[in-house]
């Protein structure tokens, strides 16, 4: 699925679901919360903090969605084309880092 037919869902989840779009500061906010949720799973899960049992029922998959969602959302509220950001963004970090990993020593 394109990220535009991803945003055109959330906003029809948003219109007939969700009643309204919160304010872009207060998903700024969620936004956060859930980065913070990713990177607790992560960092017990794969780092060294000790994973506690009520971590370990944790759907890592459902708290990166959570973060794509609101990311959709601001982008939507917004009036952002993740799908040109991203499609753009493929296209400098293509032509900048074509080399540039494969002579990363710190990387073989």
């Amino acid at each position: 699925m394109e990220i535009t037919a991803l945003q055109k869902k959330v906003d029809e989840w948003i219109k007939t679901v969700g009643v309204r779009y919160f304010s872009e500061l207060t998903n700024m906010a969620i936004l956060t919360e859930e980065t913070g949720e990713v990177a607790r799973i992560i960092a017990r899960r794969y780092g060294e903090q000790s994973e506690k049992d009520s971590d370990k029922t944790k759907d890592l998959g459902e708290e990166l969605a959570d973060v794509l969602f609101v990311t959709l959302c601001l982008a939507n509220q917004t009036g952002t084309d993740l799908q040109a950001a991203f499609d753009k963004k493929m296209k400098i970090k293509t032509e900048r880092d074509a080399n540039r990993h494969f002579n990363n020593e710190k990387l073989k």
